[in-house]
């Protein structure tokens, strides 16, 4: 089943260049996702009572157009498959053009899981009666999934950043754009007017007051990022390609 969410770009979403900000994209389709959820009966509303909420793992995002500020933008998604502890999420999104024709814009492909909130691990919930069969359209987005990516071993630059009280979420740890936006205000490319491809992988939470080490490293197509917590771990990397 497929399922279509409305939006306006607004003022505060956009950057100097009038464009929706990268992290702002990536907050659209993590709310049109979760929306979804709880309309199924299997989001947050039903699983915050029981200590278990969702977390977003891996994001494959490729978009050749950042809507502008009063851009009318639609989003459509569906679930591919709930498997081996993870749900597949994909999406689809347009502009609606001067002559009230659609455009696509981009599509994504999203991995999920169910998290603990006091074990703080991945748990399996696939087997409840709540994850109906009729709910998972199954079709499957030609992109690749987001891939894996080796340590920076000789980064660019570093930049430091303390988790504050408006990185942290509901989830009481450090919302999954918040990584992106630390990583963009670190280093991005020049991707206006450029079709991008972003590729993130989610690995381990921060939470408020931890300290996150954003470490990139220039490329001759984009950027790569790694992001390490105060044990040096990798609690997220990625990486922003510019395609043309």
């Amino acid at each position: 089943m497929k399922y279509f969410f409305d939006y306006n770009i607004k003022y505060q979403e956009v950057d100097a260049d009038k464009r929706l900000r990268l992290p702002n994209m990536e907050n659209y389709l993590i709310e049109v996702a979760g929306t979804v959820a709880d309309q199924l009966n299997f989001g947050i509303q039903r699983l915050h009572p029981e200590g278990k909420t969702w977390v977003l793992t891996r994001m494959a995002l490729l978009i050749d157009y950042l809507p502008t500020y009063l851009e009318h933008m639609t989003i459509e998604t569906w679930i591919e498959s709930n498997a081996h502890m993870i749900s597949t999420r994909n999406f689809r999104i347009y502009i609606t053009e001067k002559d009230g024709s659609r455009r696509q814009i981009g599509e994504c492909a999203t991995q999920w899981a169910v998290l603990d909130m006091v074990k703080r691990e991945i748990v399996n919930i696939f087997d409840r009666p709540i994850f109906d069969a009729d709910a998972i359209d199954g079709e499957r987005l030609d992109i690749p999934r987001a891939a894996r990516m080796l340590p920076i071993t000789e980064p660019t630059g570093v930049v430091s950043h303390i988790v504050q009280y408006t990185d942290v979420d509901y989830n009481n740890h450090c919302n999954s754009c918040k990584y992106l936006e630390a990583m963009v205000n670190a280093a991005r490319p020049d991707w206006l007017g450029h079709r991008i491809r972003l590729d993130i992988n989610y690995q381990h939470e921060v939470r408020l007051g931890e300290q996150i080490d954003t470490y990139y490293l220039m490329l001759p197509d984009g950027i790569q990022y790694q992001q390490k917590n105060a044990k040096g771990e990798t609690s997220c990397a990625a990486k922003i390609t510019v395609l043309d």
